[in-house]
Formats: C-alpha cells, structure tokens, sequence
C-alpha cells in the first residue's frame, strides 16, 4: 500500500511567513518618480494596464509556485512503497501437512444427530480434514507475522511446498492450493519431518519447530523410522509438535455411478507414535478430533512458541525532493524571463 510522508514535516510551517510574504509582494506599490502632470501617462496606461496586469501575474505565480516547491522540498515527500519486516529473534516453523487420501474424510462432532448429520451432508455442510486444518493453519499463520513459516505436504513421500519465509501471502496461497492424493494415497510420518530438519538445522532462529499434522499411520517404509526422524530433530534442537487428527465417528465420501455417497470409518492414527515423536524433542502431541480440536491445538502451540513482542520494520521510500527542486529552478527561469520581457514595463 503506498501513501505519502514528509521526513520533516515541521518544515511545512514555513507555508505560514511564505504566503504573508506573497500577499505583501503583491499588493505593494512600485516605484513612482513624481511629475507636476500625470495625465499623459493616464491616457497610455488606459490602454495597456490590463494587458500589464495579467503578464505580472504570470511571472508573479511562478516565482511563487517556484518557492512553494522548495518549501516542500525541505519538508523532504516521500511515497511508502513497502514494509520490510527485519526479524530480531523470531521463530522458524515448518508445518507438514497430510494430503493422503484419508484427509478426504469428515469428522462428526458428538452433539450431531444422524438426522442432522444426513441434512449436512446433503448441503455439503461438513468440511473434510484438509478444509479444516488449511482454515486453523491459516489462522495460525496471520497471528505469527514476524516468523519464517514453510510448508511441507506429505503422503507417500514429502514435497516442500514453501520453505521457510515472511512472505506469508504466498505461503498462505501455496497452501489453499493444496489437495488431497497428489503425491500418494499412502502416509509416510519419517519423511516429512526428515525434510524439516534439513531446513532448519542450519538456521539462526532463537526457536525452531515442526509442527506435523496426519490422521493416518505410518505406512511406508523409509530409510529411517519415524522415532529416528525425532531423535535427529532434538539433536539439532528442533522441537516438534504433532497432532493427531480424526475421531470415531467419520464419513468418508466416494463417487458412485448414482453420485456422491458417504461411508462410516474410524479414525487410524497411531497416537502413541505422535506422542513418542513430540516427547522425545520436547514438544507436545494434541488430539484434534472436529474442527474445534484442531483450532484448541493451534492456539495452544501459538500460546507456548511466542516471539519478541516488537520488531524493528523498515520503510523502502520513493523520494521527491529531487523532482520538487528541478521543477522550482525551473519556474524561477521562466519567471525571470517574463519579468524580463513580457512583463517589463517602460516608464
């Protein structure tokens, strides 16, 4: 967003004595010669005073505009372009997101009938696990904006989506653009957080951490398991968060030949794992079993990963006193070459 500035806007005063000086200018009287008649010059001056009037004017106003844009120019204007958002002790986060098939599904909170559940579905009410956790990591996101934050989508195998930046509209961007079985049906837990990991072991951050959200076991078999990808984490000082999304009562949706149709299945997370995994670098597992959970889990790693309160930001200017100076030398030319030729007046 661009708006304008004056680095010394006291300066602006100077408006005030300058247009007091102009009003006093203009209404002065010129230097007269006294003469026992002046009806000889009544009868000349008849004919050319107007046409005298309006050619001072000229030359008047541009010396005038010519110290107005050099009072302006002092005042220094400038045009922000941008913020630049320099970090003091930030955190670093990577957040690794599931887009296995199974994110397809739909968690139904206890106090829905079957009754309701079924009017729900009908109108495409109740929103997938991926809908759910973009929507808190969005959130999440906008509540953190002087931290680096990346994105990592896994299934099969992990895919970096954004590496850690401050460029949180394109991160937020990268992530609505996510969907479910792009990159596998499968959900490999190692991957990811192996991924992170190399992110961050070389950053200067204060805090760096992982936070990893899955609803299905472990699945693929990797170079290393997933209590390795943690251990290597906490020998680098990379905290990890994980949370276990889904619950027992979950709807999966499929296409048929007749449209779309829904399937009851149970949440397959292994929590165990993810508890093991946040535990062994000092983080903290949370259950996110609807839409509530996964808000809950957000605020709470938001509430135990805080940085600095304040954050040096610097301003990139556009400067305009240049352009202000050049264009008061030149109405003070023209101004002069006025008063010297079109607006000279012989006695």
């Amino acid at each position: 967003m661009k708006w304008v500035d004056f680095e010394y806007p006291w300066l602006l005063l100077l408006w005030i004595p300058y247009l007091l000086l102009l009003i006093y200018y203009w209404k002065r009287k010129e230097p007269s010669l006294t003469v026992p008649s002046i009806r000889p010059f009544q009868m000349a001056s008849e004919r050319v005073k107007s046409y005298y009037i309006w050619r001072k004017a000229i030359s008047f106003l541009c010396f005038a505009a010519a110290g107005g844009c050099l009072i302006t120019a002092l005042a220094r204007p400038r045009t922000g372009l941008e913020l630049i958002r320099s970090r003091a002790d930030g955190i670093d986060i990577i957040l690794a997101v599931d887009l296995s098939g199974s994110m397809k599904s739909m968690d139904i909170p206890g106090h829905i009938s079957n009754t309701s559940l079924e009017r729900m579905l009908r109108r495409d009410e109740l929103k997938d696990r991926l809908t759910i956790s973009k929507e808190e990591i969005a959130k999440f996101v906008e509540m953190r904006p002087n931290d680096r934050i990346g994105l990592i989508a896994f299934a099969d195998r992990p895919y970096v989506i954004c590496p850690p930046t401050l460029d949180h509209a394109f991160l937020l961007a990268n992530l609505f653009r996510m969907q479910t079985s792009v990159i596998g049906e499968k959900t490999g837990i190692a991957g990811p957080v192996a991924s992170a990991v190399n992110r961050l072991k070389n950053s200067d951050a204060k805090s760096r951490i992982v936070v990893l959200f899955t609803d299905g076991e472990n699945n693929v078999n990797q170079q290393i398991t997933p209590m390795e990808a943690a251990k290597i984490a906490n020998s680098f000082k990379i905290t990890l968060y994980t949370v276990g999304i889904g619950s027992k009562r979950t709807v999966y949706p499929f296409e048929t030949l007749g449209g779309k149709e829904y399937q009851f299945v149970e949440g397959q997370f292994d929590e165990a794992l993810l508890r093991k995994m946040a535990e062994e670098t000092g983080g903290m597992y949370y259950h996110a079993a609807d839409a509530k959970g996964m808000a809950a889990a957000m605020k709470a790693i938001d509430k135990l990963e805080k940085t600095s309160a304040e954050q040096p930001v610097l301003m990139r200017w556009k400067e305009y006193y240049d352009v202000l100076a050049l264009l008061a030398a030149i109405l003070m030319v023209v101004g002069a070459f006025l008063k010297n030729t079109l607006s000279f007046r012989y006695p």
